[in-house]
């Protein structure tokens, strides 16, 4: 088996068409404890070769709650879909248990970086592999190629993961959903706790499993600036509901968008905390 390249493409190929999207969310509501209206008719589109990013602030723009919509773990968190569909390679699937989606190739990698403290690197990653059932080759390449992608991860394989740096932890997290054959990964906050370099790397990696293995990449991230770096298409969400989308060449140029989320004026750079929420509502929705 080949090994990965050592070094992809920089950035998204405006010139690659796109043919029906994997993941379609067609207007979908969610209510927290039948009583909380959490989102508000998200709706978006998600490629299997194509890293897309959903922006917002750190918390209450709906971020984290579209990804579990997705996923289906909404549940766990006594919330449900009441409206709208979810939809994956043409299939309805928002009435489908989250093992069933792990199965068809959809995989949530958490906020948080979590791990199985008490177990080995190399174990840990082997859980992403409990779909494969007695695959016993498969799983072999598998895990080779996750140490291929991550050769941190090889020299630390017998160290358990509870005591392994952020970075290992982020590592390990994205390993093991690659275990699982993906054909969509979401990701919640990948870059959050991790020092600007290892962000860096990180999304690198993201890049090329986006390129190399095909896996269409949904990032739910507040770094706006390193998102929209990577990421071909973005969605920008505002209290549970989708205000801008585009691509991210065009997202990067408008003026909300680098005024809210990247820091920038017309006279140069300006604090994210110094931008009041319903001065962004009142631009958003007008």
């Amino acid at each position: 088996m080949s090994g990965p390249s050592a070094a992809p493409a920089k950035g998204p190929d405006p010139r690659r068409k796109r043919s029906i999207p994997k993941k379609r969310i067609f207007p979908i509501e969610v209510i927290y404890e039948h009583v909380i209206l959490v989102l508000k008719g998200v709706s978006l589109d998600v490629y299997e070769d194509q890293i897309a990013s959903l922006l917002g602030a750190a918390n209450g723009s709906g971020k984290s709650t579209t990804l579990k919509a997705i996923s289906n773990l909404v549940k766990a968190e006594w919330r449900e879909v009441t409206k709208g569909t979810v939809e994956f390679d043409g299939k309805r699937v928002d009435k489908l248990f989250a093992p069933q989606l792990v199965k068809m190739g959809l995989i949530q990698i958490m906020e948080g970086r979590h791990t199985f403290e008490h177990l080995t690197v190399e174990d840990d990653l082997l859980t992403g592999a409990y779909t494969r059932g007695h695959d016993y080759e498969g799983i072999r390449e598998a895990l080779e190629r996750v140490y291929q992608y991550f050769p941190r991860l090889k020299e630390r394989r017998n160290a358990k993961t509870g005591y392994i740096s952020g970075r290992e932890m982020q590592m390990c997290a994205i390993g093991r959903a690659l275990m699982a054959k993906p054909r969509i990964m979401l990701l919640d906050e990948p870059s959050m706790g991790l020092a600007p370099l290892l962000v860096k790397e990180i999304f690198n990696i993201i890049l090329r499993l986006n390129q190399e293995e095909k896996v269409g990449m949904l990032l739910a991230e507040q770094n706006a600036a390193i998102a929209l770096e990577y990421a071909e298409y973005g969605y920008v969400m505002e209290n549970g509901r989708v205000v801008l989308d585009g691509e991210s060449d065009t997202l990067k140029d408008n003026a909300d968008v680098r005024k809210f989320y990247l820091g920038l004026t017309e006279i140069g750079k300006k604090s994210y905390r110094d931008v009041k929420h319903y001065h962004r509502r009142k631009r958003w929705l007008a």
